[in-house]
């Protein structure tokens, strides 16, 4: 048995997504990031950084991983899925990972911070960062014009880069020019384990969507976090 340690962020639902593709039995336990709880001494010693999301796997001695692409790769090597066994299958999927984890999630991350929490509107730094995750997404468009997934066949690469570029509404940053990133897009999200992962935790609010009515609720409490300096991980 595995206990996850998450909110509703996209590096939380990669790894709710991740377990329940490769149906490990796992028992969530959501942390309220704005009540701080990823700080708490409890918490910390499972992850000294105070982020989500992390694991502890019971059937190890209570082995504990944290940041999420560590987590992905953790549990492919666990089950043997999700990751191809050869040396360049397995380099292939790691280069699309760290791709995700050094470029998308960052860029998205700020240009959310920017464009949705920040109390002020500082237009140089919207465009360094919206500009900078819509040339990823490019580069993503580009592999996948020949490619069904980003690696060979589906792989924890596809789960961590898809968990934050089906955000990318959010990030204010569209994609109505890249008809092979909306492809993959869509066709992952109709994976039943990928539904299922996006509900554990439910989001309160529809990152996905430009739209949402909770949208700006959930803005507000998270510029809160931004204005006193406390970390968010969404």
């Amino acid at each position: 048995m595995i206990d996850l340690y998450s909110a509703a962020t996209p590096n939380g639902h990669k790894v709710s997504i991740a377990l329940e593709e490769l149906a490990l039995p796992y028992t969530l336990h959501e942390l309220d990031l704005q009540a701080n709880q990823q700080k708490e001494d409890w918490f910390l010693a499972i992850n000294p950084n105070g982020r989500i999301p992390a694991i502890v796997d019971r059937a190890e001695d209570n082995f504990a991983v944290f940041e999420s692409g560590a987590i992905l790769v953790y549990l492919a090597e666990k089950t043997g899925r999700l990751m191809p066994h050869d040396a360049k299958g397995r380099s292939l999927v790691m280069q699309w990972l760290m791709f995700q984890m050094g470029g998308i999630g960052p860029m998205m991350g700020q240009a959310n911070v920017f464009f949705r929490y920040f109390p002020e509107k500082i237009q140089p730094a919207i465009d360094r960062y919206q500009g900078e995750s819509r040339r990823l997404f490019r580069v993503l468009d580009t592999r996948l014009k020949d490619h069904e997934f980003l690696a060979g066949d589906y792989s924890i690469a596809d789960i961590a880069n898809w968990a934050w570029v089906r955000t990318h509404n959010w990030s204010g940053v569209p994609i109505d020019e890249l008809p092979n990133l909306q492809r993959w897009i869509d066709a992952i999200r109709q994976r039943p384990a990928v539904q299922q992962g996006l509900l554990l935790p439910p989001s309160p609010r529809d990152l996905a969507s430009n739209t949402d009515e909770n949208a700006e609720k959930y803005a507000a409490a998270v510029r809160g976090m931004v204005e006193t300096g406390q970390s968010k991980n969404a």
